[in-house]
């Protein structure tokens, strides 16, 4: 790799930076303390209080339910969906969130249907112009976060490999920084070919058109979350037009981030679970209740009088807003539709081409949700198929063909019993275990690096 420039993130060739293994594999020098979720520090990091601690008992159980469901996913989705939005909004299992997103997004089905594309795309250099981006891009995505602090660690690979593969996937869009953090989030619970998959299909079905030059389509959704704004809250969508605070000005890094970057990480990971079920209304939904809490009330804005001082507000939103049982249940009880987003769509693109002209980057039709996705596209059996089992054969006695040994005794012939395959615990193993011979930097362009990383067919190790 070219020497690298001081301070992006990576490390150039010949740099001592190369650490011990936990460093490489995305740790922090000094053995910071580091929380459930993988942070060191920062405004995300686990404090304890503030996110729901649920009993091991029922976690388990959550797990027993969601394994069953996984195991039949197109009849759970189309018999009781309602069912499974429910257990959403009350929180995928840690131990299953990757796999889970994968189902719910439909990126489970476009990987089957596209074996051996990410490596095909992994294997070439890249634009250069989207590869220089990627790469001053990378150390600013979490790096308060054990896997991506380490420059050149396994996660900055990954996440690398990631964003270039989507550029030559979508060479018409590019890279977008709004899509770094998406794809961070994604590393963390799945492999990278599992994470690139999601990514288009967040892309490409939940959110068209918000990573395209001009990002005409997230201005579009800055005036419908507006609009909704004035039915759900008057007094704050007052305020807002009293002092010509557009959208665009607040919303933008909530919604191309889908709040990743806002709201402290338990919130973020139930956030997310409800919207790769429901759809981007549950992005509209978290906005409209920011906004609601921030300035429903005329005894709020008394701090705010102006705009500076409501956009600094905006950017400081309170902590009990964004708690985890706050937040999930006022979305929950939040009315607001696809239908109610669908329409206002409409009127807002009749007036945008009443003032701007026709759209130039003309989007595919948004699709809202897990159940309108495999609707869309519905997917064969055996693309749900899940793929890891781990084979356990008795080392006592020698196999023969069929998986049955005759064991040969001095009294007689006994069966061995046959071969068990046993499913794994709900425990997601280290994806990013350090390889025997790490190296420090990333390749330029080419970033066959992390190779060693979890490859989500061969070395699968998810339930």
């Amino acid at each position: 790799m070219a020497d690298t420039e001081q301070g992006n993130g990576l490390a150039p060739r010949g740099s001592k930076e190369t650490g011990s293994d936990p460093e490489m594999n995305g740790g922090v020098p000094g053995e910071k303390p580091v929380d459930k979720y993988g942070f060191t520090g920062g405004a995300q990091q686990h404090c304890g209080e503030s996110a729901e601690e649920i009993p091991i008992e029922v976690l388990r159980q959550r797990e027993a339910k969601w394994l069953e469901m996984l195991n039949s996913w197109d009849k759970w989705m189309a018999k009781k969906h309602k069912k499974m939005k429910e257990r959403c909004q009350k929180g995928v299992p840690p131990s299953l969130r990757g796999r889970v997103w994968l189902y719910l997004t439909g990126a489970k089905v476009r990987r089957e249907q596209n074996q051996g594309k990410f490596q095909e795309l992994d294997n070439q250099p890249g634009d250069p112009k989207w590869v220089d981006i990627i790469e001053r891009d990378l150390h600013r995505q979490f790096p308060f976060h054990e896997m991506f602090a380490a420059r050149g660690g396994h996660g900055q690979q990954d996440l690398f490999r990631v964003l270039k593969a989507y550029t030559l996937h979508r060479p018409e869009e590019g890279y977008c920084q709004a899509q770094a953090p998406i794809a961070a989030v994604l590393l963390m619970h799945m492999p990278a070919e599992d994470a690139f998959w999601v990514l288009v299909q967040i892309c490409e079905k939940y959110l068209p058109g918000y990573y395209s030059a001009g990002l005409e389509a997230i201005q579009l959704d800055g005036e419908i979350l507006y609009a909704l704004l004035r039915r759900v809250s008057p007094v704050a969508h007052r305020h807002l037009k009293k002092h010509k605070l557009e959208p665009i000005l607040y919303m933008t890094e909530w919604f191309m981030c889908a709040f990743s970057r806002t709201l402290p990480w338990a919130s973020v990971l139930r956030v997310w679970d409800m919207f790769l079920c429901e759809g981007v209304k549950i992005i509209f939904r978290v906005g409209l209740v920011l906004l609601k809490s921030m300035l429903g009330s005329q005894e709020k804005l008394k701090a705010c009088q102006g705009l500076y001082e409501t956009m600094e507000l905006l950017r400081a939103i309170q902590p009990q807003y964004m708690k985890e049982a706050f937040l999930v249940q006022e979305i929950i009880e939040l009315m607001v539709s696809e239908k109610d987003i669908e329409k206002e769509h409409h009127a807002q693109l009749r007036r945008w081409n009443e003032t701007h002209g026709d759209l130039r980057c003309k989007s595919p039709p948004r699709i809202h949700g897990a159940k309108a996705i495999m609707a869309a596209e519905p997917p064969g059996r055996q693309d749900l198929r899940q793929r890891p089992a781990i084979i356990v054969k008795s080392p006592l006695a020698p196999q023969t063909d069929g998986g049955r040994a005759e064991v040969a005794r001095e009294n007689g012939k006994t069966k061995a019993k046959p071969e068990k395959t046993i499913t794994p615990p709900p425990e997601i193993a280290n994806p990013y275990s350090p390889p025997s011979d790490p190296s420090p930097s990333l390749h330029h362009m080419t970033v066959k690096a992390s190779q060693e990383s979890l490859s989500s067919i061969e070395h699968d190790t998810y339930l």
